[in-house]
């Protein structure tokens, strides 16, 4: 048994099938199964077999096969190879005109090497003697569904893709942009750069993944269905910032959807694990005991702690220790607590809504610290002190305004020599059970 269907030629596509998925699943098909063999006993034992599973579509022989593919999406066929009439193999060659994508399996009860070498050439998944047993059909079945049924995720988001890059190039903004646009955009770019740099390394992930193998086993599927789950999330945070944009220049005003914070966490994580710039620092998270929801947008969140995380990281260039943790705070804050002064700066204070619960992050480094002169600008547009390649200035000074929108406040506290700590305080509400 073989199989020669070839996902890597779908790395190229990868790229659009990521930047088009919105944070909206689709429901899962059941995945389309032809059955061609002209003996109806194999026939009807196949359909006992796989009619719970998947919906089946049946054919005697080959006229009827590429028939039923003209007129119905198939993503597997099981071929008989030797029919009266079409062979198996003939019968493969023209379903490929129909159906480029097709996942075929061909039985047979007479191999031979010449119909294995053309089943090859035209990309069977796999070949199997008759009699077979039922585990090594269902086996062979399974893995080519799974593998259509990933083609068909690539396809279909490279087409949503495509949707979204309708849409904003048809918003008429550049008058609404004429006194900010270069703000404005330099504030899209810096926000979308977080996601698509982790998904950059997830690519990576998934190429040196595929171009190792020479067929995909089951845990080669699981691998990059994980790995495409995590990048469809931050794929459809790009969707969301960019919407989330537009509505800004419309004036439109976006309800929050609360997020609870121990998901927050999880989805940072995953983030910050692939993100290029944790190299070899330590990173760890430290979520609350209990669990609440922020009142504010998950993407915003997100974005504010994945600035404050690179931030932290991008601070010293040998390794040192990122912690990112969580406390929910059952009183308000008593804000004369909070002073100016050379290690601290308290913002948004006026903003916040200091109502209980409270969701209390911090990002905590052990670099260098900040000097005291250089403190109170840290969060001016444009302000940077790394290289020219490191950093835009642009990501503390977004920190502040999504807290700002988000009625929170923050703490910075730090010290030269030892580290800083940047502590987030927003708006909590309990998790609806």
């Amino acid at each position: 048994m073989f199989a020669t269907a070839d996902p890597l030629t779908q790395v190229n596509v990868v790229m659009s099938e990521l930047m088009g998925r919105t944070p909206t699943l689709p429901l899962k098909r059941r995945g389309t199964l032809l059955i061609v063999d002209d003996e109806e006993g194999p026939r009807l034992s196949l359909r006992v077999i796989f009619k719970d599973n998947y919906d089946l579509l049946m054919a005697e022989d080959g006229p009827t096969a590429i028939e039923l593919a003209q007129k119905h999406d198939i993503d597997v066929a099981i071929l008989d190879i030797r029919m009266a009439g079409m062979s198996g193999i003939e019968v493969l060659e023209r379903l490929r005109f129909v159906r480029p994508d097709i996942e075929a399996i061909m039985i047979t009860a007479f191999e031979t090497t010449d119909t294995i070498r053309q089943a090859l050439r035209l990309r069977a998944a796999d070949y199997i003697n008759k009699p077979f047993d039922l585990a090594t059909i269902r086996a062979a079945v399974n893995a080519a569904m799974q593998r259509r049924m990933l083609e068909s995720e690539i396809h279909s988001s490279a087409e949503k893709v495509h949707e979204l890059l309708g849409e904003l190039q048809s918003q008429k903004v550049e008058e609404q942009i004429a006194k900010t646009r270069g703000d404005i955009y330099a504030s899209i770019i810096h926000d979308i750069n977080g996601p698509l740099t982790v998904v950059s390394g997830f690519i990576q992930l998934l190429n040196k993944r595929l171009n190792r193998a020479s067929r995909l086993e089951v845990e080669d599927l699981e691998f990059i269905k994980e790995r495409l789950r995590i990048i469809e999330r931050q794929i459809g945070n790009c969707i969301e910032i960019s919407r989330r944009y537009l509505g800004f220049l419309r004036h439109q005003a976006n309800e929050p959807m609360p997020t609870g914070v121990g998901q927050l966490l999880n989805d940072l994580e995953q983030l910050v694990r692939g993100h290029p710039g944790i190299q070899e620092n330590e990173f760890r998270t430290m979520p609350p005991a209990a669990d609440v929801c922020v009142k504010i947008n998950g993407t915003d969140a997100i974005q504010i702690l994945l600035n404050l995380s690179v931030n932290a990281f991008q601070c010293l260039p040998q390794p040192h220790r990122v912690i990112v943790g969580a406390e929910i705070l059952r009183v308000p804050l008593n804000l004369a607590e909070f002073k100016d002064g050379p290690n601290d700066r308290f913002l948004n204070v006026e903003s916040l809504d200091n109502t209980a619960p409270l969701v209390k992050f911090w990002v905590q480094d052990t670099g260098p610290g900040i000097p005291a002169e250089v403190l109170p600008k840290i969060f001016q547009p444009y302000f940077t002190t790394k290289g020219p390649r490191q950093g835009t200035g642009l990501g503390l000074n977004i920190v502040q305004r999504l807290i700002k929108e988000g009625n929170g406040a923050l703490h910075v506290h730090t010290q030269v020599g030892i580290g800083s700590t940047f502590t987030v305080y927003l708006p909590g509400a309990e998790l609806v059970k």
